[in-house]
């Protein structure tokens, strides 16, 4: 059993998800606790999301108290550095680096804005971003100059 209250609990740093909802019928905004199992609300608006999701906190953690269910601690932030090294065929590499060079960016920024896609496919609505909006939306501009048969960029 726990000496923690609800509050106590509440002000913890919990990983909070949050996922547009494009439901044609009822479109919204969902947000759920990774770390509490069920614990998860639906609002219309962005904007109202924080105090609901707030309520289904409190609700959870309540109701865990008083059944002697263990609360689960929020889960440690991990730290990346944001480098990693990718093992790929030469033929690949080959690939990625001519495919950058015809839209005028560098193999770093063309991975990176590949692997960000790729993610968002993966996990369609996540409201976080990938990437930096200014790098992507630079490779994009990038691209439809070059398609445009603008002077390909460097």
């Amino acid at each position: 059993m726990t000496d923690k209250t609800v509050e106590e609990y509440l002000k913890l740093p919990y990983h909070i998800e949050i996922i547009r909802d494009d439901d044609e019928e009822n479109p919204g905004w969902v947000a759920r606790v990774i770390e509490l199992p069920g614990c998860i609300t639906q609002g219309d608006t962005f904007e109202e999301l924080g105090e609901m999701i707030d309520d289904a906190m409190r609700g959870w953690i309540g109701v865990a108290l008083e059944n002697g269910v263990p609360i689960p601690d929020p889960a440690p932030d991990e730290d990346y550095s944001g480098k990693f090294v990718v093992r790929l065929p030469r033929s690949l590499h080959r690939s990625l680096a001519e495919a950058a060079g015809r839209e005028g960016v560098s193999l770093n920024q063309f991975v990176n804005v590949a692997l960000a896609r790729a993610v968002e496919r993966v996990n369609p609505g996540i409201a976080y971003p990938i990437v930096e909006r200014s790098s992507q939306f630079a490779v994009e501009e990038k691209q439809a100059k070059y398609r445009a048969g603008g002077k390909k960029k460097k």
